[in-house]
């Protein structure tokens, strides 16, 4: 059974960082195509970043320059380092696997919240 669990959420001022943890089980983790997304309220969600098994990674453009997205293979964890948090920032953020069979996976999700 494949499971995805956030961490690393929480309350941050406008300016602040963040990072968020996504530690993967029961899949081939190495092969995983891994994204972020989030949900604000009233919204629809929408992808933040992601990264191929092959490393290719796509940011949103709301985001770029300010995010990173990076993975740990040996430690079946996907990260999101957040930088200059701002208060649209804030949402339910979800971590989103795929496998090569094109089955997905989301995790449970973690709030983020960017006070200004």
């Amino acid at each position: 059974q494949v499971q995805l669990v956030e961490s690393g959420g929480g309350l941050v001022q406008a300016g602040g960082s963040l990072r968020l943890s996504c530690a993967a089980s029961g899949t081939t983790f190495s092969n995983n195509y891994m994204g972020w997304y989030r949900q604000a309220p009233g919204k629809q969600r929408e992808l933040v970043a992601s990264m191929s098994s092959g490393g290719n990674i796509n940011y949103a453009d709301s985001v770029k320059g300010r995010f990173t997205i990076s993975r740990d293979n040996a430690k079946n964890t996907v990260y999101l380092q957040m930088n200059s948090l701002n208060a649209e920032d804030t949402a339910v953020y979800y971590c989103h696997t795929r496998t090569i069979w094109g089955i997905s996976y989301w995790g449970q999700g973690t709030q983020v919240t960017v006070s200004s």
